[in-house]
């Protein structure tokens, strides 16, 4: 039989390539929900393609604009629970959570809580709730697979390994586009500077964390719940090539790279197949073609956000739903040109310096310090 999968976020980046991959499985997997925030457009067009038993919209507003022709005999769920509804709603054997941002929280811990298999491609629910999600994950049997590059790749390699067999993991970066450009230069980046990543085609505001290397902060947490590790145990390289995805030491010294070509469709269909591996539409790497590789050590001056996400790490608690929201926040103000490039991780150090921390905290608590966050970071700005 057909496995069954749903797809929150199926209109962003990670989403189309994720319809991509699954249009190459269709003898394996069936596509039975999609939901996307408000590209209604988009959404109709891929309900007429993959056929779906269910749609959302959690933008209430746009679900007048659905195709109804389109929509003939498919549940539309609508408005803020949408996501989670259409989770409850709709059996499945795995749930591809690639929904940026906070919103798809709720719908993530709802389909661990249901035991399913969950490709992870949203940081953000690890970040805030990694302490409540993991051990709900492990009471429950679902299996919480990363999609990111670099979590992915160490997933890849740890592949049933001890956890304690582990000395470090290195975290690539690409750098973004400002790898070379001097401190001062940084307080001058337009938002279209900053929306032109070198290697990666992605979304905004994962864009705009690449440039700032806040993606990396957060990645930093994540990888603390996903494999359990210490912030000691996190190290951050530079690789502008984009093909070293990430490396683990052991505790012998031994170290294991997984290596490919920069195309998010690899590690999105190794979530969707593992432990099984299939063959992959992504361009093969060429070692002898792409010569020499490179890993450098990060510029902290460069890039203050680095040391956030060890500081969140070392804290635990609220301190990761702070560093996100706070983060969210303030690229949303630099999108809108209301404060500049290096105000991002200013305004984001100084909400977690000032929240009241939390050090076991619930849903509810997480959730209110992500909004404490939001509203100090716009305080900062009318400062």
């Amino acid at each position: 039989m057909k496995r069954r999968v749903i797809i929150l976020g199926s209109t962003g980046s990670i989403g189309r390539s994720t319809l991509d991959v699954l249009a190459r499985l269709r003898d394996e997997w069936e596509v039975v929900a999609l939901a996307a925030r408000s590209n209604v457009a988009m959404l109709s067009s891929q309900a007429a393609a993959f056929r779906p038993e269910a749609v959302a919209i959690s933008d209430g507003a746009a679900e007048s604009s659905l195709d109804s022709a389109l929509l003939d005999g498919v549940t539309v769920f609508q408005g803020d629970g949408a996501l989670v509804q259409l989770v409850d709603s709709v059996a499945c054997d795995c749930v591809v959570c690639a929904v940026v941002g906070m919103s798809g929280l709720r719908a993530t811990m709802r389909a661990v809580e249901l035991g399913r298999r969950v490709a992870l491609a949203n940081k953000e629910a690890l970040v805030t709730a990694g302490s409540l999600l993991v051990p709900l994950a492990e009471r429950t049997g679902a299996a919480i697979i990363p999609v990111d590059s670099e979590h992915s790749a160490i997933f890849q390699v740890l592949d049933g390994r001890r956890g304690e067999e582990v000395g470090r993991v290195f975290l690539t970066a690409s750098g973004g586009p400002f790898r070379t450009l001097s401190p001062a230069a940084m307080d001058e980046v337009t938002v279209e500077e900053a929306l032109k990543h070198p290697t990666w085609n992605m979304g905004p505001k994962i864009t705009i964390d690449s440039a700032t290397m806040m993606n990396k902060a957060l990645e930093i947490v994540e990888a603390h719940w996903l494999f359990r590790l210490s912030a000691e145990q996190i190290q951050v390289v530079v690789h502008p090539e984009s093909i070293i995805h990430s490396i683990v030491e052991f505790i012998d010294g031994s170290m294991i790279a997984q290596l490919g070509t920069p195309d998010m469709r690899t590690p999105i269909q190794y979530a969707l197949t593992y432990p099984a591996r299939r063959p992959c539409p992504s361009k093969r790497l060429n070692l002898i073609e792409a010569g020499q590789l490179n890993l450098l050590a990060p510029d902290g001056e460069r890039f203050p956000a680095l040391r956030l996400g060890y500081e969140a790490v070392r804290r635990g608690g609220t301190s990761g739903a702070v560093l996100n929201a706070a983060n969210e926040a303030a690229v949303c103000l630099f999108r809108e040109g209301a404060i500049g490039f290096c105000d991002i991780a200013r305004y984001t150090e100084q909400a977690l310096r000032q929240h009241a921390f939390i050090a076991e905290p619930t849903l509810d608590e997480l959730l209110t310090a992500d909004q404490w966050a939001r509203d100090e970071v716009a305080r900062c700005m009318l400062c």
